[in-house]
């Protein structure tokens, strides 16, 4: 994370903790419920890819992936279980596997898993901006900002990677008519 921005984020933070928080709104509760299940789901399919795949680059974008979200999902359980919000049902961690014991039909490629994570990244980039737009709490705005652009920052670097190695799904051209 670039160095303005931290110096944004502690100036926030000293405001927020001299700020009295209200309680937690329905639709605050719900965006913390959302994201975190699908943060938590994220971990899961980064896990699995990890025990598919056999590229040794792709399994250091999913570790770099999983570290982000494990970190996101931890400050946001602490946080939900603080303020009361129940946790929503998650898939368990994948354990260690031998990628070679997958048979061919259920393997996903490594094409899959790259599209996947950026989906998922996709997915959890939208959930923290519209949460940080229907915020009220100070404290919670803070912190889907934070994960908005970590997930940001993950995503420009997956993309320049699945570029680099032909994975990205990229639309074709637009030509307007009569050019």
């Amino acid at each position: 994370m670039p160095n303005y921005l931290e110096s944004i984020m502690a100036a926030v933070k000293t405001i927020i903790d001299d700020e009295q928080q209200p309680t937690l709104n329905i639709l605050e509760a719900g965006h913390c419920w959302l994201y975190y299940g699908v943060l938590r789901e994220a971990v899961a399919f980064e896990q699995a890819g990890m025990n598919t795949t056999d590229d040794d680059e792709l399994k250091g974008i999913l570790k770099d992936a999983e570290k982000m979200c494990l970190a996101q999902a931890q400050e946001l359980e602490d946080f939900m279980r603080k303020e009361g919000v129940p946790l929503p049902p998650v898939s368990e961690f994948k354990p260690m596997s031998n990628s070679s014991e997958i048979p061919p039909g259920v393997k996903l490629t490594d094409d899959e898993i790259s599209n996947g994570v950026a989906m998922k990244m996709i997915a959890l980039s939208n959930a923290a901006s519209m949460a940080a737009s229907q915020c009220v709490r100070t404290d919670l705005g803070t912190l889907w900002v934070k994960d908005l652009n970590e997930a940001l920052a993950y995503g420009m670097t997956l993309k320049t990677k699945m570029r680099k190695r032909g994975w990205a799904k990229i639309p074709p051209s637009y030509s307007p008519p009569g050019v």
